[in-house]
């Protein structure tokens, strides 16, 4: 008896093919979009001369395959920050920075006195983002941003960000193959998108050109720029590194429960170097901040504390950017604090507790398995409404309790 043939999986297209439909893109989606967004055709099609796929970046999900499926969170494990403040690379970065910061004295004081941001933080910034300039950027930022426009998982972000790029070859602030950036797209010195290009660069050195690869002075006062346009306060520091008393609850952590510097030193926080804080921080609000809860440095930050996040939005990297900062300024040092280690908790663990705390009525954020302030303090709260020292953490004894 014959039997129908089995149904064969359909292959998948061939890196010529998928290079076809790239091509077929660029006409039929690309330049619509593009002229929608005030390019012109000239400029559009000398600035894609030439424009490749580059199929080696991450999070692609090229045509005729699947993307990929959400990682399962239990196999996301939460650990210390210590990592990520290695002492021996903050010095590094600390030392060439305040060599830098002196080379680059008179700069750095033209940008201060025309933006208001200190020059350490800059020279924090610059450090972190691209060693100072040095760091290589190996990809031409036009093939990036097609690449992740046509098949990335984040498409409609980068076809944005790529026509951002074609305005800045047509204003002439940079050609296409001049263009170089990171695999994620992000430009010059200070990695800048091209968005925040066209928003936040600068030309400092007076030449004509914002030239955010090759000049420190456009480099510097662009991300000075960037800084006061989300925010900056002029005069105010980041933050300090606090303790907090015994009494105290951890759980007042947060942007949106800010009080002047005076009432916190009123409940008893006090700096952990014993210095008072600066008379003229007195009046002015200031936020509490235990990334880590009672496992880890303790602070209280500015509003300013937040504009680092607008150039990148973790804390730790706010963290980082201010500590290096007061490294480059003061001589200071790593926090005082140490980061315990804070055991082996999933994120499929957090989620859990999220869960559990929702349920209750708490406001833990974004119920996503990442603990972020909302959801640090609302574990503060149950634990002083159930009779438990506040932590303001996830631990596994309060995963067993929280059901």
């Amino acid at each position: 008896m014959l039997t129908a043939p089995l149904a064969t999986a359909k292959a998948a297209p061939s890196r010529d093919e998928i290079d076809a439909q790239f091509r077929q893109w660029i006409t039929r989606d690309l330049w619509p979009a593009a002229q929608a967004g005030g390019i012109n055709r000239t400029a559009f099609d000398k600035a894609l001369q030439g424009v490749r796929l580059n199929f080696d970046l991450p999070d692609l999900v090229p045509p005729g395959t699947a993307p990929p499926k959400e990682q399962n969170q239990s196999q996301a494990e939460f650990s210390s920050p210590a990592a990520y403040f290695n002492e021996k690379r903050l010095q590094g970065l600390a030392a060439t920075g305040r060599t830098l910061a002196s080379q680059h004295a008179a700069t750095l004081r033209r940008i201060e006195k025309t933006y208001g941001v200190p020059g350490s933080v800059l020279i924090a910034i610059w450090g972190r983002e691209s060693g100072f300039g040095r760091a290589k950027l190996p990809y031409r930022a036009i093939d990036v941003l097609a690449t992740k426009a046509f098949m990335s998982t984040r498409k409609p972000l980068f076809q944005q960000e790529l026509i951002s790029a074609l305005h800045m070859v047509e204003s002439g602030d940079v050609s296409a193959e001049k263009m170089m950036g990171s695999w994620a797209g992000a430009l010059g010195q200070p990695q800048f998108m091209p968005s925040s290009y066209l928003k936040y660069a600068v030309d400092f050195d007076g030449d004509g050109t914002r030239d955010i690869w090759n000049s420190v002075p456009d480099s510097l006062a662009s991300i000075a720029n960037y800084l006061v346009k989300s925010g900056w306060q002029k005069g105010r520091d980041w933050g300090f590194e606090i303790s907090i008393p015994q009494g105290v609850s951890c759980a007042q952590e947060g942007p949106d429960r800010a009080k002047p510097v005076a009432q916190w030193t009123k409940d008893g926080l006090e700096r952990i170097t014993g210095k008072p804080f600066p008379e003229a921080e007195a009046a002015l609000p200031a936020m509490m901040l235990v990334p880590a809860g009672t496992h880890g440095p303790e602070f209280l930050v500015t509003p300013n504390f937040y504009v680092f996040k607008e150039y990148n939005n973790s804390d730790l990297y706010a963290l980082f950017i201010g500590n290096l900062a007061d490294r480059i300024a003061f001589g200071g040092s790593a926090f005082r604090a140490p980061w315990e280690p804070l055991g082996k908790m999933l994120r499929s663990d957090v989620l859990a507790m999220q869960k559990a705390l929702v349920a209750q009525g708490y406001d833990v954020g974004k119920v996503d398995g990442l603990p972020g302030f909302k959801t640090r303090r609302s574990i503060g709260e149950w634990q002083a409404k159930n009779g438990l020292a506040p932590t303001c953490y996830p631990s596994a004894d309060l995963k067993a309790m929280l059901r």
